[in-house]
């Protein structure tokens, strides 16, 4: 038996456009999503957009329910800026009525609930002002912060500012994965340090503002293992560990901006531009706890070109395929629950032992209903073998003396994934499209079995 602590906190993650729907309902405005796919929705798979999605705005009661059915104790979601204040100042009332009650009905279930702030949903508003290039929007997000402290303090204890900030970075301004679409490194890094500074003047309001609980922030980490020993590899490991790492991990955890990353983009003619307190600010308002995303690890070696100054991260490392790696198929994700101890030691001798939990980890897999049995139920046992084997590395890192208090699948029930829409399924609970209902998978009733025993057999 491999007992994980007291009060472990046992759960699931989505957030608020991959799972709420009514997109443009409600006093809600667009957000870059919702435009995008106004504008181009052959982008999208099947064109399914992000205006029905899960429909739990008008299931969450429901859904609650389900939750404590299956015994979680804890469930992490978002506030859509986009829905709480439409025009980035005004409050929506009905808003504000819908995530009270929705935050209710999960703490009188027995789920805790924990809130991020922002998952990709830029508002349209502000995108058209620049958005994360903008200095303006460090601001527009902590006032939006402090409002969420203010209408839902007394119903959040944990909460966290946003959720991956490095992948709306890259997939918006290196990959062409999110709104804008468009391949600069030099915005990139600006659109980094501003949504950097987002979240440090969120702390900074929530510290000021002397509100109960904690403030974190969710971070997707994958170890970076170099393809070789020589130089060149290890070389190629440490820039992709810090610029895909520390450059969210030191600031938020340590208060401090790696002298190594900085020398590193000044060479490359890379610096963002900086105001004069910023750094100052960023040392006196750390975190009080990490959520970490782990689905994959990253595999990295000497780039075979490069450019000076530097054009794209392939100046630095390249990706290489592990020979002998186990894959998911359906995402092209190597499976690698390893890396899921090395993260946990990272954590407990490189940043203080900090309190943190796995925010998400999960397994996406497409035509699901090959495994419907007899009954309608999904027998998902490739994704219970999933999180039996990354929960094994989990609890090794936990003996090890590694500080962390949760962990959370993505997700509770299938939900719209951005560009791929419902291709990739990763549910306890599946979802019927054609009708919204929610049915239970055999990982639903496994994962039940695990909180009961707070461990693993």
């Amino acid at each position: 038996m491999k007992t994980f602590p007291k009060d472990f906190l046992w759960g699931a993650a989505i957030s608020a456009p991959q799972s709420e729907g009514h997109g443009s309902l409600n006093g809600k405005s667009p957000s870059t999503w919702d435009k995008w796919y106004e504008m181009n929705p052959e982008k999208f798979s099947k064109n399914q957009g992000p205006e029905h999605t899960s429909n739990m705005y008008e299931t969450y009661c429901e859904d609650a329910k389900r939750m404590n059915a299956i015994h979680l104790n804890s469930f992490r979601t978002s506030i859509a800026w986009t829905r709480l204040l439409p025009d980035g100042k005004t409050v929506n009332s009905e808003a504000v009525a819908f995530y009270r009650s929705y935050f209710n009905e999960l703490r009188s279930n027995g789920v805790k609930p924990i809130i991020n702030l922002f998952h990709f949903d830029m508002p349209w508003w502000l995108m058209k002002k620049g958005g994360w290039e903008a200095r303006e929007s460090v601001e527009a997000f902590a006032f939006y912060a402090n409002t969420c402290f203010e209408l839902f303090g007394d119903l959040v204890e944990l909460w966290t500012t946003f959720n991956e900030p490095m992948v709306h970075v890259e997939c918006g301004y290196l990959y062409g994965y999110h709104y804008p679409a468009i391949h600069d490194l030099k915005k990139a890094i600006q659109v980094g340090f501003h949504t950097l500074m987002a979240h440090t003047l969120a702390v900074k309001s929530f510290k000021e503002g002397k509100y109960s609980g904690q403030i974190g922030i969710i971070l997707n980490v994958s170890p970076c293992y170099p393809k070789s020993q020589s130089k060149e590899d290890l070389e190629a490991a440490q820039l992709a560990d810090l610029l895909n790492t520390k450059s969210f991990l030191d600031p938020t955890v340590l208060g401090t901006i790696p002298e190594n990353l900085i020398e590193l983009l000044a060479a490359n003619e890379l610096l963002p531009k900086v105001e004069t307190n910023d750094l100052n600010t960023i040392k006196k308002n750390t975190v009080d706890f990490i959520g970490m995303n782990y689905y994959q690890p990253r595999r990295v070696q000497a780039p075979t070109k490069i450019n000076q100054p530097a054009l794209s991260p392939a100046d630095f490392y390249e990706h290489y395929d592990w020979s002998g790696k186990k894959i998911n198929p359906y995402r092209g994700w190597e499976i690698y629950p390893e890396a899921l101890y090395d993260v946990a030691l990272m954590i407990k001798n490189e940043y203080k032992n900090i309190a943190w939990y796995v925010s998400e980890n999960g397994m996406g897999v497409a035509d699901e209903e090959r495994f419907m049995d007899q009954t309608g139920m999904i027998q998902d046992d490739y994704r219970i073998e999933f999180m039996q084997e990354h929960l094994a590395q989990l609890h090794k890192g936990i003996e090890a003396g590694s500080n962390c208090f949760g962990y959370h699948s993505w997700t509770f029930i299938d939900c719209w994934s951005w560009l791929n829409g419902y291709k990739n399924r990763y549910g306890f609970y599946r979802l019927d499209l054609e009708n919204d209902q929610r049915t239970l998978k055999q990982s639903g009733h496994w994962f039940k079995e695990v909180v009961d025993r707070n461990g693993l057999i």
